[in-house]
């Protein structure tokens, strides 16, 4: 499970190195809001650049219908804090420290039962 969000998450950052779309950037103060589309126009990610051009801020990916598939924060280019990905009837809860996974839990809408994966 771990290898799989793991894998998810190196997804959801390296999807920007591969946009046919061209971005936009809108600058906000001291940040940069980023946004990246599908070739249907539909929003493929959202999120914010620090001043020395460093992912930072919350970050959003979405699914080419436009549903949110993952949520979370990044701190000066390090994933940080919770992050959330959802994938069909499940909801994974993926906590960061020092940019990697620290724990995992997971909830099913078919169930009640709650995973939880942690390193400890």
């Amino acid at each position: 499970m771990k290898n799989l969000l793991l894998t998810l998450a190196i997804l959801f950052s390296g999807v920007m190195m591969a946009q046919d779309v061209k971005p936009t950037f809108e600058k906000q103060g001291d940040i940069i809001k980023g946004t990246y589309f599908y070739e249907n126009g539909e929003i493929r990610q959202q999120g914010f650049y620090n001043k020395e051009g460093k992912l930072h801020g919350e970050w959003k990916s979405y699914d080419m219908t436009g549903k949110k598939i993952a949520m979370g924060q990044y701190q000066n280019g390090v994933k940080t804090g919770k992050w959330f990905f959802w994938e069909n009837e499940k909801l994974s809860e993926v906590n960061y420290s020092d940019n990697t996974i620290a724990s995992v839990t997971t909830w099913s809408n078919k169930s009640d039962v709650v995973v939880n994966y942690n390193d400890n």
